[in-house]
């Protein structure tokens, strides 16, 4: 499964998550601890073990509902009085901003858990992913990732490890990883706003440096069961579906003109290096894309005249001119392709328009010569005939 790969000890900022077996949680530097290990202005220090806490939507799990008291003898799960006091404390630290010292409150309780053989991966579970959101604050993405795939391992497609991790591999650009974890994220909960807009921020990050494959260079995005998906019950409303019929046709543009882009460049470089049926070949899969982009249609001319295909350029050149009734392009290819079909009256005019456009276009006025003497040339041999 995508998301319970083991991994190895992490190496990220201040060492490894783990405190050895005894000791009060590795000490290390945590960024601005100094400033967060201060008290919050306007909070109060605790009193007999409970203190005021507000809820915000970073806060760790189990932490409590909006406005309570957090009591920090409360139990948790079947945590011992004394470990769910240290997942207590580490939540109301991480609340006041004090992500350094929350790390080492939860660091504690889960050794203390290990220590103690505790039997129970609901609350190692969440121990982990709430240590990794302090990681994720200290700009610790790769500690945050190895303790959320710990949580994973201990409770399958739980959604707020699953979010952390996505959030910690975007951080480390590591976009097909973060990819996988926000699409597995919204097969538990479609109602996540935050991974639906990373979802496309991603896309388009992923197109850029993958290009039109890059679907097809993703990890495997591992099938949530039902059991763990969240509102399935829900009906989405008209404006949520509309939200997404947009979302979809916005995608669905941006995949085309960047695959539009990638041919166009493909057939331009195969042009310059006198591969002209390749060329031609990118230039069709462009129009299948974009019909109506006359450049396209007079760079294939071009591929055709190099090729003899006299008939093919002047098709192309007629629906140039018939997008952009004055391209000088149009007409001088166009022209050209009259001249190699032996249409000499045909070459003149449309070089003549051309010199209409601009007087300066020293190759029209080169090729009006030779279409001016190969028509005459002709007129002398159909009249002596």
């Amino acid at each position: 499964m995508g998301n319970t790969q083991k991994k190895g000890p992490g190496h990220g900022e201040g060492g490894g998550p783990h405190s050895q077996p005894g000791t009060p949680g590795h000490k290390r530097s945590h960024g601005n601890n100094t400033a967060n290990s201060k008290e919050v202005q306007g909070k109060s220090p605790a009193v007999n073990g409970t203190l005021p806490a507000g809820k915000s939507q970073d806060e760790p799990q189990g932490s409590g509902t909006a406005g309570a008291s957090c009591n920090l003898d409360a139990p948790c799960g079947a945590l011992p009085l004394p470990l769910a006091r240290l997942k207590n404390e580490g939540n109301l630290l991480f609340k006041n901003g004090q992500f350094g010292d929350a790390l080492e409150k939860y660091t504690q309780a889960i050794d203390g858990c290990l220590e103690a053989g505790i039997d129970s991966p609901e609350d190692l579970c969440v121990l982990y992913s709430n240590r990794a959101a302090c990681y994720l604050k200290d700009g610790n993405s790769t500690d945050c990732i190895q303790d959320c795939t710990r949580a994973l391992e201990l409770r399958p497609f739980s959604l707020k490890p699953l979010l952390r991790r996505a959030m910690a591999y975007e951080t480390l650009e590591r976009y097909r990883k973060a990819y996988v974890d926000y699409k597995t994220v919204l097969q538990i909960d479609v109602s996540v706003q935050a991974a639906h807009d990373s979802v496309h921020r991603i896309t388009k990050m992923l197109i850029e440096q993958d290009g039109p494959d890059w679907r097809e260079k993703l990890p495997e995005i591992p099938m949530v069961p039902l059991s763990a998906q969240q509102h399935r019950k829900d009906e989405p409303s008209a404006e949520v579906l509309e939200a997404r019929a947009a979302r979809a046709q916005q995608e669905k543009t941006r995949k085309a003109e960047a695959r539009f882009t990638l041919l166009k460049q493909e057939g331009n470089d195969l042009v310059k290096s006198g591969q002209f049926q390749g060329a031609a070949d990118k230039y069709s899969e462009c129009l299948a894309i974009k019909p109506n982009e006359c450049v396209i249609y007079t760079n294939r001319a071009l591929c055709y005249l190099k090729l003899e295909g006299f008939t093919e350029a002047k098709q192309d050149c007629d629906s140039a001119l018939q997008i952009e009734p004055n391209n000088k392009k149009a007409f001088y290819r166009r022209a050209l392709a009259h001249k190699g079909l032996k249409d000499y009256l045909s070459a003149s005019t449309d070089l003549q328009e051309v010199l209409q456009l601009d007087p300066n276009v020293q190759e029209a006025e080169q090729e009006l010569e030779t279409v001016t003497n190969l028509l005459r040339e002709s007129l002398l041999a159909n009249s002596q005939g």
